[in-house]
């Protein structure tokens, strides 16, 4: 059996491609800042001192790492909607994103705070440094530096993930994908074309996600440890 591959039949569709690719690039960047800025204010609560804010972002978190991606997007697109509150496709899918990053982000900014030695917390309550001052200094920026490599794995792969999207048809990658393929009838190579693009993001997230640790954590960098 052979097969003629015929990628200049593709070229029309070039605008359609880059247009989905920027809006993968966008949905990831939106739900990478809102779930990294949840998913600390998640870590602090689990391990806080009040037992029902634990609880409630335990259960947030384990209802997340336990439940399909894909069910999660119908739960917000559909469920809602039968419910009452239909949102627009893009923010259903961004809102999803954020949902279900925040939680995987939570549980790896937690785990960066278990390695605080109790007694660099003892010592800055001993020099009278408030609360949110040792969150900060003690805490979460020496945490936040350790667990970066994992953080910005899982901003990467969170944007591969985006292609589920597709399923409620948000207009990113994957999305203009499907509508190529149907309309050229060259769905080999669409995909190859979209698999290439996806790889090429992965590689430009994870250089700027190592240019941004570069500038934020300058001690790494004097020590050459890779982000």
């Amino acid at each position: 059996m052979r097969y003629n591959f015929d990628f200049a039949s593709l070229q029309e569709y070039w605008p359609e491609f880059l247009r989905g690719a920027l809006m993968t690039l966008e949905m990831t960047v939106i739900a990478c800042v809102l779930g990294l800025v949840i998913g600390v204010f998640c870590a602090i609560g689990r391990r806080g001192k009040r037992k029902w804010l634990a609880t409630l972002c335990g259960a947030y978190v384990e209802i997340v790492r336990n439940t399909p991606y894909l069910i999660q997007i119908f739960f917000i697109f559909f469920g809602l909607a039968s419910a009452g509150l239909k949102l627009p496709i893009f923010a259903a899918a961004v809102l999803t994103m954020v949902f279900n990053v925040g939680a995987y982000t939570a549980e790896i900014v937690r785990a960066g705070m278990d390695t605080i030695h109790p007694g660099q917390i003892e010592a800055a309550e001993a020099l009278g440094l408030s609360t949110p001052q040792i969150y900060w200094d003690v805490i979460l920026r020496p945490s936040l530096e350790r667990v970066y490599p994992s953080l910005s794995g899982q901003f990467v792969l969170m944007m591969l993930s985006s292609s589920v999207t597709s399923q409620i048809s948000a207009e990113e990658l994957t999305g203009v994908a499907n509508s190529v393929q149907s309309e050229s009838f060259r769905s080999f190579e669409t995909f190859i074309v979209v698999a290439v693009l996806y790889f090429a993001m992965a590689m430009l997230l994870k250089f700027a996600f190592h240019l941004f640790g570069q500038a934020i954590f300058p001690r790494r960098r004097r020590l050459g440890t890779p982000l």
